[in-house]
């Protein structure tokens, strides 16, 4: 079993930064790749950015340029640095993680809010 926590949220006005971070812990060989998500109200949750085992990585359009996922493997931590946030980015953000042989992330950590003030 594996076990996500993020931590990292809080409350920011546009044009800030923050930094999340996800702790994996558990059968960690399982995994393959992590990554965040967000939810905003009223809204699906959407890919925000995610790293594989191997470094590689993928961002929705929405957030280049601004986030950095990025991998601290030693640790099993995952971040996402937050540049020049929006108040569209307000949502909860969700690590996620894959297993290995899926072609879906499947396990979630509780979510983390992040609020971005105008």
């Amino acid at each position: 079993q594996v076990q996500l926590v993020e931590s990292g949220g809080g409350l920011v006005q546009a044009g800030g930064s923050l930094r999340l971070s996800c702790a994996a812990s558990g059968s960690i060989f399982l995994i393959n790749a992590m990554g965040w998500y967000r939810q905003a109200p009223g809204k699906e949750r959407e890919l925000v950015a995610t790293i594989t085992s191997g470094g590689s990585t993928n961002s929705a359009d929405s957030v280049k340029g601004r986030f950095t996922i990025s991998r601290e493997n030693g640790k099993n931590t995952v971040y996402l640095q937050m540049n020049s946030l929006k108040p569209e980015d307000t949502a909860v953000y969700y690590c996620a993680a894959r297993r290995s042989g899926s072609l879906r992330f499947g396990l979630w950590g509780q979510g983390t809010q992040v609020t971005v003030s105008s």
